[in-house]
This record gives structure tokens, C-alpha cells and sequence, in this order.
């Protein structure tokens, strides 16, 4: 790997800047294998340069069970991440930090990668050590940050249950998020807009106002703490009625007034059937 066939067969990107921000779109997406390549070539050529990555979550000095740690397991529930306590941080520093596994397992091999691109000593002692994550430090209210965490696992919950149904996750991924639900003592319906949105696909059945046999519901609690609804029919999804019934409601439209006059509405019908 630490050869010219390795990371020197990659091509050397020229930068002018002391400092240099790679980024991605996830994880996977190449971005430390673009680093070490820059290192490899930035060390062949004299230049001491070196590593380091932004970090968000887990927040490394939070607990390891905070509602905020335990949001980003359930964000990455589909690829299985989970934090542990970086034990190679307990072990140089007696002190614990929180990271996740895929960066305590992948440690020791970076570490050897990077004595072997610099020649000397990692200037790592830790995977916690790499990152650079100043969030934990910007918590002014912690009972606040708690509350929206907890609803954050909500709501990846509710995500991956319409996944799950589509397709594109499988039941082993919502049942982890369930538990980090039970683990809070707490249920989906502490998110506020979940029973009226329930209760609005209820009330679509009931007036038989869905589209073709099927009822959706949908909610939006607004700043001022109203909860707007709405429902699927033929003309749209019921995410697409909710915002039409929030625009009315924000700029106190009667409900006896169309937001959409006939002949648009008309139109975009032939669109959806004709086209």
C-alpha cells in the first residue's frame, strides 16, 4: 500500500494553501485514501505534511450513552456503526473518550501506514487523537440538546420504517433504532406531530378523500406550537397537502379559499394522466 504501485499510482493533486479540506459525500467516498495519498507524495517530495479530520459525531467527550451519541447510531443504523469507548485513548492518556468502530478497528493499520509514509513515530497515540470536534464544548443547554437528540431517534425511526417498507432497509435496522427508543424509556408517539398525522389518514379513510384506496397522513408543528395536517387525494401526496395548509394557515387564508385556483389544479390532473 506504501509504495509507488500503492498510494503512488494515485495522482498527486497539486494544492498552493497551507491547509487543504477534502470532502465527501459520506463514508466510503475515498476522502482518507485521498489524505494518505497526499501524504505519501507530500513525504517523497520533502514536505512534512499532515492529517487530521473533522469529526461531528460521536462527540468524543460526551458521555457514551448521551442521547446525542446514541442520534448518530441511529443515523447509521443501516451500516451497522456503533460507539465504544476508544480504548487506545484510555490507554495513552487514562482517560475516556467516545468514538465508533470503524475507526477503532481500522486504528492500528493507519497508524503503521503513517510511521510508514513519515518514517518515524505516528503523531497519533489514538483514533480520537485524528479528529478535531469542538461540539461538545458548544453545548449551552444540555437538557435542550437532549430533548432534540431524543426526537432525532425518533424521527430516523420513522425513516426507516418507510424504508424498510419500500425496499431500501432491512428489519434488522429498524429494531436497533426501536431499542435505542426503549433504552430512553420513551415512544414514537413523544414526537408531537405523530398522532395527528395518524389521525389525519383517519379522517381521509373516513371522508374516503385518499386516492385509490389508500390514506396518508401528515403533520408540521409550527414555530407557534400549531400542528397542521393533511392527506394524500388523487391530485397530490399528503406532504404536498400539508404545505398548502400551512402556507394558509401562516398567512391566515380562510379555508373556504383554494390556495390553487381550478384550472391549475385542472391542469396539473392531465399532466399526471396524460402525459
Amino acid at each position: 500500500i506504501v509504495s509507488d504501485e500503492g498510494y503512488g499510482a494515485n495522482e498527486y493533486i497539486e494544492t498552493e494553501k497551507p491547509l487543504v479540506i477534502v470532502t465527501g459525500p459520506g463514508p466510503g467516498s475515498g476522502k482518507l485514501a485521498t489524505c494518505l495519498s497526499q501524504l505519501y507524495h507530500d513525504y517523497r517530495e520533502g514536505v512534512k505534511s499532515g492529517y487530521a479530520k473533522f469529526e461531528t459525531f460521536p462527540i468524543w467527550n460526551l458521555p457514551l450513552k448521551h442521547p446525542v451519541n446514541v442520534a448518530y447510531e441511529a443515523a447509521t443504523a443501516d451500516i451497522k456503526d456503533f460507539n465504544l469507548i476508544d480504548p487506545f485513548h484510555l490507554e495513552s492518556y487514562d482517560r475516556k473518550a467516545v468514538n465508533y468502530n470503524r475507526d477503532v478497528e481500522i486504528f492500528p493499520v493507519l497508524k503503521r501506514i503513517l510511521e510508514k509514509i513519515t518514517g518515524g513515530e505516528s503523531f497519533y497515540k489514538s483514533p480520537t487523537d485524528m479528529g478535531v470536534n469542538r461540539a461538545g464544548f458548544a453545548i449551552t443547554d444540555d437538557g435542550l440538546t437532549s430533548t432534540a437528540a431524543k426526537q432525532e431517534i425518533i424521527r430516523r425511526y420513522f425513516r426507516y420504517q418507510c424504508e424498510y417498507v419500500m425496499g431500501f432497509a432491512d428489519k434488522e435496522t429498524v429494531q436497533r433504532v426501536e431499542l435505542f427508543i426503549r433504552d430512553f424509556n420513551f415512544e414514537p408517539e413523544h414526537r408531537s406531530v405523530v398522532e395527528p398525522a395518524r389521525q389525519a389518514a383517519k379522517d381521509a379513510q373516513e371522508a374516503n378523500k385518499g386516492n385509490e384506496g389508500i390514506y396518508c397522513g401528515a403533520a408540521i408543528a409550527l414555530k407557534d406550537g400549531t400542528i397542521v395536517t393533511g392527506n394524500n387525494s388523487p391530485l397530490m401526496h399528503a406532504a404536498s397537502s400539508l404545505i398548502l395548509h400551512a402556507i394558509k394557515h401562516l398567512a391566515e387564508i380562510p379555508n373556504k379559499i383554494k390556495l390553487l385556483p381550478s384550472h391549475i389544479t385542472d391542469s396539473v390532473k392531465r399532466a399526471n394522466s396524460g402525459l
